[in-house]
């Protein structure tokens, strides 16, 4: 039998914050979005005080300063980190893992003797070597384990650690779970079952299967037969090839200026260009859009344009000029824009990308690339980039509480003294 463990970070983005902050420790703690914007994180003590998840920081400010609710900007480079040094200590436990997001990863545990005590020393040594709480679900599907690790978070008789990889288990524990809850049952397909009757996850997998397909599409039968312990999906232990890439921000203050707008179109098209390269794809179709916010006073607009280059590229100066050339062709003065991005679609393989009749790649272009990558790594992301990116980005995005870049910057590193 097959037996997969899903393991999850507790509140993953607030814990990586309390790992160099012992003072958060055991007090409500939330995590904003971009920008400050909304919460995207919150610790149990946080949800006890009424505080949800999406909550904007401009309506809860008052409330978390009065109830003493600890406070952070996203730090997504602290966060990554912290889940790579996770995802290590799991590769120690099984061969094959499929990280399926920041805070999350399925392993193969099929051919452990006995899952459950295995659960328990990956749990202790995750939490012992880098201070990250977690809770793991046991269960002969992915759907199952993702059932068993959702169950794992909200009953604490179970410690962290469900196993529904017995039947016994799964008459018991299936019935307690929402339907709602159930990995792959949206909004909309909720609404469907509710009104046929069903609530449970049980329900969800003692219905039908055919009847299952007719009303949620052949989704709905797979979810059905991996309820009933029949194997379905198999991990993605290769990431897929991307189809497409984003890099979009919120602007901290409206941009008014074509120079400032064309330094952030740069500096998102150099982020896309290192996206581009380190998973190894190309593009000839560069997409830009520039909005203002719904909430502002001013005149509302919003616009987006493409520009191709002439042959499939990652190169970032390549990106940027064509980033530049949309810019300048959407831009209007007399409008407050507060948001900005860079879509990457039509990706093909670096390795399926052939010449052209009437492109002379420079060979050393990529010899740049390579070497700006590898100082950006070395040296920190930014440590070089094009000059059109700017250097004093007042426009940059807000984050008046962010933590100190504690495992990948030395100047930030955390010092003890005895």
């Amino acid at each position: 039998m097959k037996v997969y463990a899903l393991s999850d970070g507790n509140s993953f983005y607030c814990s990586c914050e309390r790992v160099f902050d012992p003072r958060l420790e055991g007090r409500p703690v939330i995590v904003l979005s971009n920008n400050d914007g909304c919460a995207v994180a919150l610790t149990p003590e946080a949800k006890a005080l009424g505080l949800k998840m999406g909550d904007p920081w401009f309506q809860i400010r008052d409330q978390c300063s009065a109830q003493g609710v600890e406070a952070r900007s996203s730090n997504y480079v602290l966060y990554g980190d912290m889940s790579r040094r996770v995802n290590e200590i799991y590769r120690q436990f099984s061969d094959e893992v499929e990280v399926y997001s920041i805070d999350e990863s399925f392993l193969d545990f099929s051919s452990v003797a006995d899952p459950v005590v295995l659960s328990k020393e990956m749990k202790a040594r995750v939490l012992r070597w880098t201070g990250i709480p977690t809770r793991i679900g046991l269960g002969p599907t992915r759907v199952l384990a993702k059932a068993a690790n959702h169950l794992a978070k909200k009953r604490a008789e179970l410690e962290g650690i469900c196993d529904l990889t017995t039947a016994a288990a799964r008459n018991r524990y299936l019935r307690l779970l929402p339907i709602e809850d159930v990995w792959g049952v949206g909004r909309a397909s909720t609404t469907k079952l509710k009104k046929l009757g069903l609530t449970t996850a049980a329900d969800l997998r003692d219905m039908d299967p055919r009847h299952a397909r007719a009303v949620l599409s052949l989704t709905g039968e797979r979810l059905v037969r991996e309820l009933n312990a029949v194997h379905c999906s198999d991990l993605e232990l290769e990431p897929p090839t991307r189809k497409g890439i984003a890099v979009t921000r919120s602007f901290g203050k409206p941009i008014t200026t074509l120079d400032e707008m064309l330094q952030a179109t740069a500096f998102y098209a150099t982020r896309a260009g290192e996206k581009l390269r380190m998973h190894g794809v190309q593009t000839t179709h560069v997409q830009v859009f520039m909005h203002t916010s719904r909430f502002s006073d001013g005149p509302a607009r919003s616009v987006s344009g493409i520009a191709r280059t002439v042959a499939p590229t990652a190169d970032t100066l390549e990106l940027v000029r064509a980033s530049g050339e949309a810019t300048r062709r959407l831009w209007a003065p007399g409008y407050r824009y507060a948001k900005a991005g860079i879509l990457l679609n039509d990706l093909v393989p670096a390795a399926d990308v052939s010449g052209t009749l009437f492109d002379r790649p420079d060979p050393r272009r990529e010899a740049l690339m390579v070497a700006i990558d590898d100082v950006n790594r070395r040296f920190g992301r930014g440590s070089v980039s094009p000059a059109r990116g700017g250097l004093s980005r007042r426009w940059a995005l807000k984050a008046e509480m962010k933590s100190p870049a504690y495992t990948t910057r030395l100047s930030e590193t955390p010092i003890a003294r005895a």
